[in-house]
């Protein structure tokens, strides 16, 4: 088993824009090829984590997300950098669309995508840990064991401000973030 380093995606590894569900409104940060390259070359698994509730209200399809995840794929892949997987929930409890609509065990900060991920890449939930821009990306962190850093972009500056989301470090972006996850420590 090795360790993991989970990455949120919208206001994490992209600009938050609510509910990107188009090429045109998808905005890599230019840090996110470097974060990710540097999980790679630290031998630790790279994972997208991502909650898409977009699809259950009917703003965008699955294979619409999946035609962002290949743009992100692709965008990381000149970088040198890859994710070793890549896991996203399209459901939400005011959903419209039938079939995602509803309570379910793998919109964070519930743990069901990370439980997954583990169980098909062989991965160490609490030598791991969880990257995001919101206090539900720590709360999904704690809930595993694993560590959390919270990222001031996306959503992070506001949710600082409104509470102490409890996380493990607080970062600039994701580069900072997972630098600073594998930097010793004694």
């Amino acid at each position: 088993m090795r360790p993991a380093i989970f990455f949120d995606r919208d206001g994490t590894l992209n600009e938050e824009v609510g509910y990107a569900g188009t090429p045109e409104q998808f905005h890599i940060f230019p840090h996110a090829a470097a974060a990710v390259r540097s999980a790679n070359q630290a031998g630790w698994a790279a994972v997208l984590v991502t909650n898409q509730a977009g699809v259950a209200r009917g703003l965008y399809s699955e294979n619409e997300v999946a035609d962002l995840h290949r743009i992100l794929s692709q965008h990381l892949a000149h970088a040198n950098a890859r994710l070793d997987g890549i896991y996203f929930c399209p459901h939400h409890p005011q959903g419209t669309v039938v079939g995602y609509a509803g309570e379910c065990e793998c919109r964070k900060p519930r743990a069901g995508m990370l439980h997954q991920a583990a169980r098909e890449l062989n991965l160490d939930l609490r030598a791991s840990w969880v990257i995001g821009d919101r206090a539900l990306d720590v709360e999904l962190a704690r809930g595993v064991g694993a560590g959390s850093v919270l990222v001031r972009t996306g959503y992070g500056a506001t949710e600082l401000a409104s509470a102490d989301p409890g996380a493990d470090h607080i970062a600039d972006d994701a580069l900072e973030a997972v630098r600073w996850i594998l930097e010793p420590r004694t």
